[in-house]
């Protein structure tokens, strides 16, 4: 009997009970807005920043509304213009070149890897092109974080990091988001803390601290962040910085803090099952398994694997196959974008010269998700059937 996979791709484990708890009473006193506070009471929100400083090891954290606002934030926060060229990823998702859109700024693809990193020789060849990278630690991959900055720091480029599948990751025992000048995270639903929609923007830097403050629609109401840069810093800043409301409330914050306490678990669950599946598909036939460094701490909420130079019918087959089994992958290589794949030729706004290296490494990449209301025995059964199809379209293909 052939066997199928009955769970769900998209269903996530509950909020912890101490998270709904406290929402709860955050509902009940009806005081959901950051600033709406009594006395000297911090809320919910400023509590969830100077925890997730301290998690981080960053002198400051602020809580805004998404990860996509935590990036156009810090982008705004270090100066970036309208026309100005700004480096990412070629492979990402959508909210990375679109935070950079969203300022006006274009921005300029670096290639990818087999190992789905950003590639540094092509970095290093585009250095002169900009002074701005928005690293997209894409699918929680970490590229040689020493060397990218080797490269950076060389050329006079500043880095921001977008972290939305690196919380609670490290390169070399240093946090992702550490690295660079700011650090930008999600917590909407399939990320590593769900509030369904929410982020972080970390850095040390007292000026864009204070930039991002003001431009998350702070007023001047900023003393009661939970971190806050030194008043002076305000002085000009607070009449030079837009208003772009973008503010975490309390009812998101009261969800998180507890997920916050237990992440460290988390990522090792996640890492677990990533092991399993990772365990069941090596020496499948045809298929690349992307190989983690001893250096990179990494969480394994996705995986992905590489069906190099096959045909893209033959592609389409085996996700078709694992389709009819349960197993969902999602494809980077169509021509199309489909739900929240798609690839940098498809960012009309942001048209790129073509990248040859880099369309044949994104149009083998297959994608799954690992969320954590799978059990070990579920993720050994989801590999034993990306096995099996990806071995049979194999063999069909080689008769």
């Amino acid at each position: 009997m052939t066997d199928v996979f009955k769970g769900s791709f998209t269903q996530q484990e509950s909020i912890p009970e101490e998270g709904i708890a406290a929402a709860v009473e955050v509902m009940r006193s009806g005081r959901l807005h950051r600033y709406n506070l009594v006395g000297d009471e911090v809320g919910e929100t400023g509590l969830l920043e100077r925890e997730f400083a301290a998690y981080t090891g960053a002198r400051y954290a602020l809580a805004v509304a998404s990860g996509g606002y935590a990036m156009a934030t810090a982008l705004r926060a270090v100066g970036v213009r309208p026309g100005q060229k700004v480096l990412t990823n070629a492979f990402t998702l959508a909210p990375v070149p679109g935070a950079i859109a969203s300022v006006g700024a274009v921005p300029v693809f670096v290639g990818v890897t087999e190992d789905l990193v950003i590639d540094l020789d092509d970095l290093e060849a585009k250095s002169d092109q900009a002074d701005i990278l928005m690293l997209s630690h894409m699918r929680g991959h970490l590229c040689d974080m020493e060397r990218l900055m080797e490269i950076c720091d060389r050329a006079g480029i500043t880095v921001l990091e977008d972290c939305a599948h690196t919380m609670g990751a490290a390169w070399k025992g240093r946090a992702s988001g550490r690295w660079g000048k700011v650090g930008c995270y999600s917590t909407q639903t399939y990320k590593h803390m769900n509030s369904g929609e929410g982020g972080f923007l970390v850095t040390d830097d007292d000026e864009i601290a204070a930039r991002a403050t003001m431009l998350s629609g702070s007023y001047m109401l900023y003393g009661r962040n939970g971190t806050v840069p030194p008043e002076e810093i305000f002085a000009d800043v607070k009449y030079e910085t837009p208003n772009v409301s973008g503010r975490m409330d309390h009812l998101r914050a009261a969800i998180l803090r507890p997920q916050l306490a237990r992440l460290d678990s988390q990522c090792a669950a996640w890492n677990a099952r990533y092991r399993k599946v990772e365990e069941g598909l090596r020496g499948t036939p045809g298929l690349r398994l992307v190989e983690r460094p001893e250096e990179e701490r990494f969480v394994g909420s996705s995986i992905q694997f590489l069906l190099l130079d096959w045909d893209e019918t033959a592609v389409g087959e085996v996700v078709a196959r694992c389709l009819r089994r349960g197993v969902e992958l999602k494809w980077f290589g169509g021509a199309e974008p489909v739900g929240f794949t798609s690839r940098y030729d498809s960012w009309r706004y942001a048209p790129s010269e073509p990248m040859p290296k880099s369309d044949r490494i994104l149009k083998s990449i297959l994608d799954m998700r690992l969320p954590l209301t799978f059990s070990l025995e579920d993720c050994a059964l989801i590999a034993r059937i990306i096995r099996a199809e990806v071995g049979a379209v194999w063999q069909g293909a080689q008769a």
